[in-house]
């Protein structure tokens, strides 16, 4: 058996109990203002993470219709801010 720092034994117990996910959803709802901006953030109604796809759910159309326009920028950079690649799709409702 190797031998792990804390925060890698906690990111290895996460992943094997399934709170990986869950955990990782939390922080995009709660940086979501600093990864997709102020005016983005001001309009998004909720945010779901469900097996790699991101699902944005907002009333504002125009919102709808630039995050579609930008989604291959936005999960660039949601999987750059976290360093790993979370986001492998996005859907607007």
């Amino acid at each position: 058996m190797g031998s792990y720092s804390i925060g890698e034994a906690l990111n290895l117990l996460m992943k094997q109990s399934g709170w990986k996910s869950k955990v990782t959803e939390v922080r995009l709802r709660d940086e979501w203002e600093q990864i997709a901006g102020k005016a983005v953030s001001k309009y998004t109604r909720n945010l779901i993470l469900d097996g790699g796809t991101l699902i944005i759910y907002t009333d504002v159309a125009p919102l709808k219709q630039e995050l579609l326009l930008a989604k291959e920028q936005l999960k660039a950079t949601i999987n750059e801010y976290f360093g790993e690649r979370i986001v492998s799709d996005i859907h607007v409702r």
